[in-house]
């Protein structure tokens, strides 16, 4: 997700997306920890990268301490 895309949205819609991507990271890590190989090797990197941008934003939007 890039960071203007996160800009234009709101404040709730942030938080609902933010919960979105933890979920689906967690999903990625429990197969990747049972052994399955992912569908795309590059999906963990690519979600811990949208976290934090989306966390960055919140920080300086003053959403989040």
């Amino acid at each position: 997700m890039k960071a203007k895309d996160i800009r234009q949205l709101t404040s709730e819609e942030r938080k609902e997306k933010l919960k979105e991507l933890k979920e689906e990271l967690m999903h990625e890590r429990g197969v990747s920890a049972m052994g399955g190989s992912p569908p795309s090797p590059g999906k963990i990197r690519q979600l811990r990268t949208s976290i934090a941008r989306l966390l960055t934003i919140m920080r300086e939007e003053g959403e989040i301490k």
